[in-house]
């Protein structure tokens, strides 16, 4: 089995076929990384957030800040997960579903969005998309690399920090001066999700966003509210 390419050496093999790249970006350490390590590199980098909720407030102050810190402009667009947790009537009262069902809201995944970003800003048909996807975070992703590489051409993707450890990422943020968003103080992560691990902390911190969550997905509210049965004092 080859040797997977280094990051940098991933970078440069991306930069010999593109002048321009796509970033998936989640706001979370890693897409950070991610935007640190290929900003040099290419002519532009164009990063795009997939937002789960539209128009969260502590979402839009982060990247309000990495917009200005990065001086680019971040495209925002629906997450699959929220079309997919509509049509499958996650967290919602019986009233609304005949709604949702008649909306017929369309299912989509990553490679529908690297397509209509490629025609939406005349990009090169197979302009490939960096991420921040890091061995280190789990052997599984480890294994996936060491047998697929470092980069898909079939998914339109590559890790150009695939081969970082949490060493590498605390000295890249020092020498740049950049900090985390506010997810890690309430979360201990990024934002990726509907479950307790978020929801609590959001009414507790961050009640109108926790509400907008709620206009979405009205049942989500049980959740918290079986938690805190069962943990009353």
């Amino acid at each position: 089995m080859a040797r997977p390419l280094s990051g940098r050496e991933t970078i440069e093999a991306v930069r010999a076929r593109q002048d321009k790249t796509l970033l998936a970006f989640s706001t979370g350490k890693d897409a950070v990384a991610a935007m640190l390590a290929i900003r040099e590199h290419f002519e532009e980098v164009i990063p795009y957030y997939l937002y789960l909720i539209p128009g969260l407030e502590f979402v839009e102050e982060s990247i309000a800040y990495y917009e200005k810190f990065f001086g680019v402009k971040i495209i925002q667009l629906p997450h699959p997960s929220l079309h997919r947790w509509l049509n499958n009537y996650m967290f919602q009262p019986p009233e609304r579903c005949a709604v949702i069902e008649q909306a017929q809201l369309p299912t989509f995944d990553y490679s529908d969005i690297q397509r209509i970003l490629v025609e939406q800003l005349a990009l090169q048909k197979n302009i490939l998309v960096a991420d921040g996807v890091r061995a280190a975070d789990s052997p599984m992703r480890r294994i996936a690399i060491s047998t697929h590489g470092t980069i898909s051409y079939k998914q339109f993707r590559y890790h150009p920090i695939w081969d970082w450890k949490s060493a590498d990422l605390v000295n890249c943020f020092r020498l740049h001066r950049v900090r985390l968003t506010e997810d890690y103080k309430m979360f201990g992560r990024s934002f990726d999700g509907l479950d307790l691990r978020f929801l609590l902390p959001l009414k507790k911190h961050r009640p109108r966003d926790y509400q907008k969550i709620l206009d979405w997905f009205p049942l989500a509210d049980l959740e918290v509210f079986r938690w805190e049965r069962a943990n009353a004092a």
